[in-house]
């Protein structure tokens, strides 16, 4: 209904942009608007090609028109666009603008609400939009999706579709108390955000919840949810929650920032046409891969409008000293300027250069200034030299406190007393110096990758040796007793097939890790990619799956204390130039008490992946890093990724669609051709019986670690018989009983939309 509503206020307004207007009037240099036009509505200036009031002849057509509504004191400006909220009721709002710039529009915003009860009932909702339609508008890679909240998600979703696909994007938001709550950050406890597709020209965007709020209702009553720009948003943490005037000054404060072009086509299509509008002294530069309309924009040494004629005019370069280098005569050129000396000087006349020298060099006058300027030089260079000492000290006294802070001490004792006698003795503390040399002062070419807890970058030693520095986010003070003993016991794991954690450094504001370089990418990259999958036989899949089960079950039960790694996934499952497996990325990694059999835990993980019986009670065992792994071997098998919006709904989550495949009696239909030419029969059953009790939502029905790799090694050494004498056993494949599946999966996939298979695998309204 509101889809239908916003068509039909479409179809009234003219947003033909066939009625242009060609600008061939002489203007002033400084004209930002056409003669006699108005340039400024209210605090707003207007350059053209936009212009103040509709069929005036002021800008360059009708999408370009700003309608100034002087009702406000002080005025304000609207565009042709809708930007609405619902609230029940259809309320259709023009857009305000706030700004306008040489690329982009920045218009007012709209917050979606959802505010709940003391008992879960919702009291109020609304929702955020915008519609542009066919025009010269698209949303910004400047915006965001944000969602604040501690219970709540949001899904946006084009009105309409991008290239005759239907999409959804979205984000999620948990935290249990206000102390979860970080002000400045929003990673997903009580304010999330993330980046939507390029070219959307529409978005209707709500706030859902998980559990209405009604176990943080004490601090939290209400979730909100809305598209901006990120630089402008800043998270004040849980003081936003029970804030009145949130939503109007994020209003005020947040703007929505579109891009604006002239046409829809590339500027070869326009020139020597009557559409092409760039003037004189000015380039035409395409938006996008060129095939989305163009903007002009001034020459070097010009300035000015370059949409108005007669164009761009040239700056005056040696009017404004902050505008050359000359140091003797400056004259200026079209575009350019030119640096000489005066006559009896010599030198190119720039002060980066050879400046300007008397010919005579042996004057009296010219030895006192030399005598006096090495002087004044001399006197610089020694109050420079003091500063710069300062400036080190302060620089030395800041790593020693960042030293002390991070846990430095702490680390040297567990090294040198009986407790870190078991650290390998390779385990090194590196100074912030070496690893800023090791990484070019961390360049963003030396990135190998992103995580949610740091930034990889590739480091070469003074020895020759490469490594991989990790660079995290953020430490909490809170939690520096347990990142020293993680380093330490970290250290001390001496795993064929887990990264070797070589050092780190404690120096810097944030902690650096220093790990082995595996080089040869990681294993989803190899699933995932054309060049990563003409090796990846059935027996390469069961070595990496029992590499890496092996590696799991030695962390869970012969590390000197157990640790679950938390974010059991194929990108952190690197390989090697042997195609050796290694485990990587133990920043969400948890150490277990020997006494212990399971922490309770703020919940972390890659959807997907993540353990549904995890997500749900917060209880993390060993029996979490199972699910995932079933999750990894069954994206072995199948070669596709866990979640894909580009898939149909029933296979856009591949861990449901294997079990309602496996009920079904379709299993052959969703494993990877290579793996049933391969695999013998009676091998595919016994793996996807594997995968299916991996993947059981009861942690107490998993297999551990070790039983998962002792299976996989001896399902390597299945007798393999070919296919052709098993055809007539096809029907072993369902030998599972009904009793054995789960009736949470009996269900058709092509009728659940997205947000009911995120709730298949992680029900919320289930008893703990």
């Amino acid at each position: 209904m509101l889809l239908f509503f916003i068509v039909v206020y479409l179809s009234y307004l003219p947003f033909s942009q066939a009625a242009t207007t060609n600008v061939t009037t002489t203007t002033n240099n400084n004209n930002i608007a056409i003669p006699g036009c108005p340039s400024k509505c209210g605090h707003l200036t207007v350059p053209y090609p936009f212009g103040i009031g509709s069929n005036s002849g002021c800008s360059l057509g009708p999408w370009y028109d700003i309608t100034c509504n002087t009702s406000f004191n002080p005025p304000r400006a609207f565009l042709p666009a809708i930007l609405f909220s619902y609230t029940g009721d259809n309320n259709f709002h023009q857009v305000e603008v706030v700004d306008i710039s040489d690329e982009h529009v920045r218009v007012k915003n709209t917050v979606a609400t959802k505010c709940y009860s003391q008992i879960g009932e919702t009291i109020y909702q609304s929702s955020s939009g915008l519609v542009v339609a066919e025009s010269c508008f698209t949303l910004s890679e400047l915006n965001k999706l944000i969602v604040v909240g501690c219970d709540d998600f949001s899904l946006v979703s084009p009105v309409g579709a991008i290239e005759g696909k239907n999409f959804s994007y979205g984000c999620v938001t948990i935290c249990s108390s206000v102390q979860d709550v970080l002000v400045g950050s929003c990673a997903g406890m009580g304010c999330c955000a993330t980046s939507l597709p390029t070219g959307l020209t529409t978005y209707l965007a709500n706030v859902r919840t998980l559990k209405n709020h009604t176990e943080i209702w004490s601090f939290n009553k209400c979730g909100y949810t809305f598209l901006g720009e990120e630089s402008a948003f800043t998270f004040r943490g849980a003081s936003d929650f029970t804030d009145p005037d949130f939503v109007a000054r994020t209003i005020e404060t947040v703007p929505l920032v579109l891009n604006w072009v002239i046409g829809s086509r590339s500027c070869d299509a326009y020139k020597n046409t009557s559409d092409y509008h760039c003037q004189q002294n000015s380039v035409c530069v395409d938006f996008g891969s060129g095939n989305g309309g163009y903007r002009c924009s001034c020459n070097n040494g010009y300035q000015g409008n370059p949409y108005l004629y007669p164009g761009c005019y040239d700056i005056d370069e040696c009017a404004d000293d902050m505008k050359n280098p000359c140091n003797g005569s400056c004259s200026n050129l079209p575009g350019s300027f030119n640096c000489s000396c005066p006559h009896g000087y010599e030198g190119d006349g720039r002060k980066d250069g050879n400046g300007c020298r008397a010919t005579n060099s042996k004057s009296p006058a010219l030895k006192l200034s030399l005598g006096m300027g090495f002087g004044f030089l001399s006197l610089l260079i020694g109050m420079g030299f003091l500063y710069f000492s300062h400036q080190r000290r302060k620089v030395i006294k800041l790593r020693e406190k960042f030293f002390l802070k991070n846990g430095g001490l702490l680390l040297k004792q567990q090294i040198d007393s009986n407790e870190g006698g078991g650290v390998n003795q390779s385990t090194k503390i590196f100074t912030t110096d070496e690893l800023r040399k090791a990484t070019k002062n961390f360049s963003v070419d030396r990135i190998l990758g992103r995580g949610g807890y740091g930034i990889v970058y590739k480091g070469i030693l003074p020895d020759g040796s490469i490594v991989a520095i990790k660079k995290s986010r953020m430490m909490d003070e809170t939690q520096i007793d347990q990142f020293i003993n993680e380093v330490v016991i970290l250290s001390q794991i001496n795993h064929r097939n887990v990264v070797k954690l070589l050092g780190c450094c404690l120096e810097s504001e944030v902690p650096l890790l220093v790990y082995e370089c595996v080089s040869n990418g990681t294993l989803f990259h190899h699933i995932h990619t054309d060049s990563g999958v003409s090796w990846l036989s059935l027996d390469n899949r069961l070595r990496i799956a029992v590499e890496s089960a092996g590696a799991l079950a030695y962390l869970h039960f012969a590390a000197q204390k157990p640790i679950i790694h938390r974010d059991v996934k194929s990108a952190n499952i690197l390989l090697d130039e042997n195609l050796v497996t290694k485990i990587s990325d133990f920043g969400a990694s948890r150490l277990i008490p020997l006494n212990q059999t399971q922490v309770t835990t703020l919940v972390q993980g890659t959807l997907g992946y993540l353990d549904p019986e995890y997500f749900h009670t917060s209880q993390l065992t060993d029996k979490s890093d199972v699910y995932s792994f079933g999750v990894v071997l069954l994206e072995l098998l199948t070669g596709k990724k866990p979640l894909c919006m580009e898939r149909s709904q029933e296979e856009r989550n591949i861990a449901t669609y294997f079990l309602v495949s496996l009920r079904t009696n379709n299993l052959l239909q969703i494993l990877d051709p290579r793996v049933v030419r391969e695999g013998s029969l009676d091998q595919l059953q016994e793996i996807a019986s594997l995968v299916k009790r991996c993947l059981s939502m009861n942690g107490y029905d998993r297999p551990t670690m070790k039983e998962v790799a002792m299976e996989l090694e001896s399902l390597r050494k299945f007798t393999k018989q070919p296919w052709v004498n098993q055809h007539g056993n096809e029907d072993g494949l369902s030998r599972m009983s009904e009793g054995e599946q789960s009736d949470l999966y009996n269900v058709s996939l092509s009728n659940l939309n997205w947000s009911d298979q995120i709730a298949l695998l992680y029900p919320v309204d289930e008893p703990r």
